[in-house]
């Protein structure tokens, strides 16, 4: 990898639940990571600086809450936060087998399932969330025994509820295979991932489901939210954010082998989504002092 990322081994045991770590401290002194564990982390007095999570680079308010799934890329480092301030950050950290999957097709634990299935991109949580889940993450880990384990689960349950939820991440950039719980749409985004540094056609796209293009184009939209261009772009940008952030290569091959047709439309594009231009995204990922 062009920018080594720190693989974090976390004290959770086989035998563990999950675990909470309350802390105090100036600065932000840790490096980029990843584990295979899931993480909440609740972050307050850290105005100005900056999250990073998967491809996303962000500067954050004077307090968040954010979730991210299993191996996702994610740190905080103190960019414009100058430390004159005790920050206080509460982890949360459990193991992807805690929950298994016939457990979760159970209808009571859909929005479980959702929540842990979006965590794959890493979830930013409203203020309104976090000064609940802040709250109740300190009693999570002043309790003891079952009382806590009740206390996590009524947590991630609210937390799955709750409104005005901000996935971090382009959707190709942890290559899931079933983002939208779909085979529909699943089908198209391994269509569109099979194919993405090549001209993708709407019509080809809506003869794969045998459906019009004012039907597919519908279809699109209610599902993911986008026009199917845009959803194109997301999955292509998953790509070239990664080949960013982990290959020498330069902006205009990346352009090119990410399906993008002129390089004035991919920096477009990624400015508009990444809200920086492809070589400021790279300067961002290289400033970022990462051990392995």
């Amino acid at each position: 990898m062009k920018n080594q990322i720190h693989r974090e081994i976390t004290p959770l045991q086989e035998d563990d639940c999950f675990l909470v770590f309350d802390r105090q401290r100036n600065l932000f002194n840790f490096p980029i990571h990843f584990h295979p564990e899931y993480e909440i982390n609740f972050i307050s007095n850290a105005k100005g600086a900056r999250r990073v999570v998967g491809d996303h680079i962000g500067e954050i308010d004077d307090m968040e809450l954010v979730m991210v799934g299993p191996n996702l890329y994610h740190g905080w480092e103190n960019y414009r936060n100058t430390g004159e301030e005790l920050l206080h950050e509460i982890t949360l950290q459990f193991p992807r087998d805690l929950f298994q999957q016939h457990l979760l097709q159970k209808n009571i634990l859909k929005p479980l399932k959702d929540l842990l299935h979006n965590a794959n991109r890493g979830i930013l949580f409203s203020r309104h969330t976090t000064l609940m889940a802040a709250e109740r993450l300190r009693n999570i880990s002043k309790k003891r025994g079952f009382d806590s384990y009740l206390e996590f689960q009524s947590l991630l349950y609210d937390l799955a509820i709750s409104r005005e939820q901000r996935l971090l991440t382009n959707i190709s950039f942890q290559n899931q295979d079933d983002f939208y719980n779909s085979d529909k749409i699943e089908k198209i985004y391994n269509f569109v991932r099979e194919n993405y540094n090549k001209r993708i056609m709407l019509e080809d796209a809506a003869k794969l489901l045998n459906m019009s293009v004012v039907s597919f184009s519908r279809m699109i939209k209610q599902r993911t939210g986008k026009s199917f261009v845009d959803f194109v772009n997301e999955i292509r940008l998953g790509y070239a954010t990664r080949m960013l952030i982990e290959s020498n290569r330069s902006i205009s091959e990346i352009c090119y082998e990410c399906g993008f047709n002129n390089i004035s439309n991919f920096n477009r594009t990624f400015k508009k989504k990444q809200n920086c231009t492809p070589t400021e995204f790279r300067t961002n990922f290289n400033g970022i002092k990462n051990v392995f």
